[in-house]
């Protein structure tokens, strides 16, 4: 897993956070309140099972993977990459959470065979 969290100048005053291998394990995309403009997620190295990318309105303190409630859920077909743009932003009060998994709604703690890469931009 790599991950790296990008500013963007000024004055967009933005931040890119970059994941190149999502999984079943929840990640801190940001610790405070915030906005998301929008979600690249590329699920092209799992040629023959969709990706769920879950997203929680918390910080990842507060997340157990398989019986928090997420606020976002993405379904991500096989061999896909997906684009969600927020027009109006999407925003997050406390924190945001992330984790990718084969299973659709809560339950589920199992992450993809392959890499799931995931953008997201967001500003704070």
């Amino acid at each position: 897993m790599a991950i790296t969290l990008v500013d963007i100048a000024s004055p967009a005053g933005l931040k890119k956070y970059r994941d190149t291998d999502l999984a079943e394990v929840k990640v801190a995309v940001d610790g405070t309140s915030g906005t998301m403009h929008s979600i690249v997620i590329d699920n092209s190295a799992n040629a023959a099972a969709a990706s769920f990318v879950k997203l929680w309105n918390l910080t990842s303190g507060s997340v157990t993977v398989g019986t928090t409630v997420p606020d976002w859920i993405f379904l991500i077909p096989a061999a896909t990459k997906r684009t969600i743009v927020f027009h109006d932003g999407a925003a997050y009060g406390t924190g945001l959470t992330a984790a990718c998994l084969t299973t659709a709604g809560t339950a589920g703690t199992t992450g993809p065979t392959s890499d799931v890469v995931v953008e997201i931009i967001f500003e704070t």
